[in-house]
């Protein structure tokens, strides 16, 4: 699980047999979610707030171009 970005205590990152769509999971305290990034779009969520995940969003929103490059950097 190779750890693409950290932000806030969250992680963002990819398991080494992730799928398409794009997406990046996101960890933090035992809590767990999975975004799509192309449009972004909350997958899954496991315990975190609806104000943790607007955190979330934000950042992914500040850095999906990032993720998309490192997504493309790992897979391709």
């Amino acid at each position: 699980m190779p750890t693409i970005y950290t932000e806030n205590g969250y992680r963002f990152f990819f398991y080494r047999n992730d799928h398409l769509p794009i997406h990046i999971h996101v960890e933090k305290s035992g809590k767990t979610a999975k975004f799509l990034l192309d449009p972004i779009e909350l997958n899954s969520s496991r315990k975190f707030t609806a104000s943790e995940l607007r955190e979330i969003r934000i950042i992914i929103n500040s850095k999906v171009e990032y993720f998309k490059e490192k997504w493309d950097e790992y897979f391709n």
